[in-house]
Parts: structure tokens; sequence; C-alpha cells
């Protein structure tokens, strides 16, 4: 039997305020929680709430033999906790179905696998460790998958995750990667004694995700009874096909007048009616399937534009020195925790999210639409000042919060 595994990223970041040079030390909030409130409430009426209501029903016509998988960041989490709370329960209801997974990230979606030098993924456990605890409190499950922010992957962060006491992580099929091998196996990363790994079918994923409302496309448009006969072809040794995908596609990034809610509505029965096939979520699939080959990760992989690497957020030299200004701080960021003030840190992390960076790229060839679509600034380089000047002004406020400790050295020193 062959597992169809839909596994929906579910993200929002916390945008910027235009911070500007004369803001530094004025006090002025970071982050523009008008926008952000705008833009949650918005993506929740037209995605969470319907999408919700949808696989809801999906999973009581089919009896529970539907099912699926999301991550939902922390920073989306807050935001529904402020300001779409009926999304949220709308998750919450999803969960007690006990036909949907919610896998554990970094809680703010962030590069700590990437940020900190090599041989330190202390902060990236730290995000870890906060979010699982905040799934267990929301969804009263303990989550044993993992993904990390964008499926960003390689040995070293694989075996932290295995450290960390996960049982799968899931990634990205990039062809570099597997070669010869099919992404419908499951693998064990190298270096690793236990972890299982769950690959992305990035061909049948695109496909919703994002040819299904291009006109130009020769599948177009793409009915759910064609999509369901395309996943029928698959190989009876095909353990499963990885769906994963934002889940704002539906409904958001492709409005529901292209017909994809409608697309989702009928897929489940059309999959279901060839009895080989059924749905899972990728902890049953990790715990019902033993790896079939090591796969040795020595470069960073992601599932993010045409490269499946950093690029999309490490490229350019506005990218790198943001990144590297950011986890410069974060030291005397846990320094001024410790002495008492927990916000600076709390501020830090949420600086840390991967948008901030993403919004800074400069690739205008195949993948500089998307990156257009998402940005909420008028240009990489103004995304690259206002991020600069707020992390001077929060530089300013750690030193300011660490100048006591080390007035009280300098009196304490004979």
């Amino acid at each position: 039997m062959t597992a169809i595994v839909f596994y929906f990223q579910v993200h929002q970041p916390n945008r910027l305020n235009r911070f500007r040079f004369e803001d530094v030390g004025s006090g002025r909030e970071y982050f523009d929680d008008t926008l952000n409130k705008l833009i949650v409430e918005r993506v929740a009426e037209r995605c969470y709430l319907p999408m919700n209501a949808l696989l809801a029903e999906a999973i009581a016509d089919t009896h529970g033999r539907f099912r699926c998988a999301f991550a939902l960041s922390g920073t989306l989490i807050t935001q529904l906790e402020r300001w779409a709370p009926k999304a949220l329960d709308s998750f919450v209801a999803l969960a007690r179905t006990g036909a949907v997974e919610f896998v554990c990230e970094t809680g703010y979606h962030s590069l700590a696998s990437v940020g900190e030098p090599r041989g330190d993924l202390t902060e990236f456990a730290a995000q870890v460790e906060e979010q699982r605890r905040r799934l267990k409190e929301l969804f009263g499950l303990v989550p044993t998958t993992f993904r990390n922010t964008e499926l960003i992957l390689d040995n070293r962060i694989a075996r932290t995750v295995e450290e960390l006491g996960f049982d799968a992580q899931l990634g990205e099929g990039v062809d570099r990667l597997l070669e010869w091998r099919s992404p419908r196996r499951v693998y064990r990363p190298k270096g690793c004694k236990r972890l299982k790994l769950l690959l992305r079918d990035y061909l049948f994923s695109d496909d919703i995700a994002f040819r299904f409302s291009n006109r130009q496309w020769p599948e177009y448009p793409l009915r759910a009874e064609r999509y369901a006969e395309w996943l029928h072809r698959a190989a009876p040794e095909d353990v499963f096909i990885g769906l994963f995908m934002d889940f704002e596609t539906f409904g958001e990034h492709q409005n529901k007048d292209t017909g994809i809610l409608e697309f989702m509505r009928h897929l489940p029965r059309f999959v279901l009616a060839d009895e080989r096939f059924s749905f899972q979520t990728p902890a049953e699939v990790a715990a019902h399937n033993e790896p079939v080959a090591e796969l040795d990760i020595p470069t960073t992989l992601s599932w993010a534009d045409a490269e499946r690497d950093l690029s999309a957020w490490l490229a350019n030299d506005m990218q790198k020195d943001a990144h590297a200004r950011l986890y410069a701080l974060l030291p005397r960021a846990r320094a001024a925790a410790a002495a008492g003030h927990p916000e600076l840190l709390a501020t830090w992390r949420k600086l840390s999210t991967s948008d901030h960076v993403y919004y800074m790229s400069t690739k205008w060839h195949s993948d500089g639409d998307v990156h257009e679509y998402f940005t909420p600034y008028d240009s990489p380089h103004d995304s690259f000042i206002l991020f600069m000047h707020v992390l001077d002004d929060l530089d300013a406020r750690i030193t300011s919060a660490l100048e006591p400790r080390k007035t009280a050295r300098n009196k304490a020193s004979p």
C-alpha cells in the first residue's frame, strides 16, 4: 500500500515597522502589529478557517481515513492567539480528531540551525524545546516528527534533531541528493542511528502549490480526479508520496476562485477509490517502515527556490551582513536575559525569523516573482536598512541592560 502524506507549513512572520535611523534610541516599537494583524486576519478568513473546516469534513466523511500533518510556527500561534482565536480553535479541533499530526519546528521559523558557529546548535535546540512545550500545551500531544525551517537539512542538523529525541524528520527530495534514488522511500541521514527521513516529492507537491492556477500550464485546469489518477500510477514499491506545501496555498496564495478549495474537497474520495492507497501522517509512515538506505547530506539543503539551498536567505552581502550581525548579538542577548531582561532575548528571537533576510533577496530570475510576492517592503535594500536600524537599537538596549553589571564589577575591583 502507498501512503499519501499531506504536510502543511503554516507560518506568519512579525513584519517590521519602517524603522529609521532617527528612531534608534527613541523607544519606538520594532514590529508593525497593525500590518501583522491585518494579514493574519485576512489569511485566517481566506485560508485557515475554510480549509480547516474542509479538512474536518474530509476526516469525518472518510471515517478518519483522510489524515494529514501541520507545522504551525510559534510566531503564527502567537498571532492567532492575539488576533484570530477562532482560527486557532479550528486547528485544536483538528487535533482532537486523532487524524492530524502536529510537527515540531524551531518555533520562530528561524535560521538558528545555520546561524551559530559550526558545532554549536545551542540556540537551535532552545527554540525547538520551546516550540515542543508549546505544542504539547496547545494540542495535548508530544510531537515526534521534526521539520526545520523551510526543510533546511544536513547531516549535522539531522544528528542534532535525533539527539533532541525526534523519531522522524522531513526534507526535500533534491535530485542532486537522491541521484538515482526515489523520494518515495524512507531514508536515514548519515551519522544517525535512529532518525528516519521522509522526503518531499517536489513534482507532485508543486503541481498543487505553484502550477495549479497557472493558465499556461498544459495540465490546466487540474481536476481532483485527474490528479488522483497520477498518484495511482505510483509503483507498488513506493512507500509514500510526500505532498509538502505551504498551507496558505489554499485560498491565499491561490484564491478560492481558482477552484483549489474544491479540488481539495474532492481529492480524498478519488484517492481512496483505489484500495492500494491510503492517507497517513509522517509519524505513521516512519513507524511502519524501516530506512532502505543511508543518505549523506554534507551540504545544507532546503525546499526554497530552484537551487534548493540557503541562497534564498544568505546569498547576497546584505543578507550575510544582517545575519552575521544578528547572531553576533546573541551572546549578549543571552547575558541580558540572565541579568533579568528576558524580553531582550525574546525580541532577538523574533528578529531571528528567516523572513527578515528573505526579504533582502535580490534574486530576480526564476524565483524573483516569489520573493517579490512575499515582501512587505519597497525593495531588498529598504528591508536591509530598517532591519539594521532595529539591530542598532536592540544593541543599545542590551548594552544598557548589561551596564549595571559592568558598573558593579568595577566597584568590586580593588
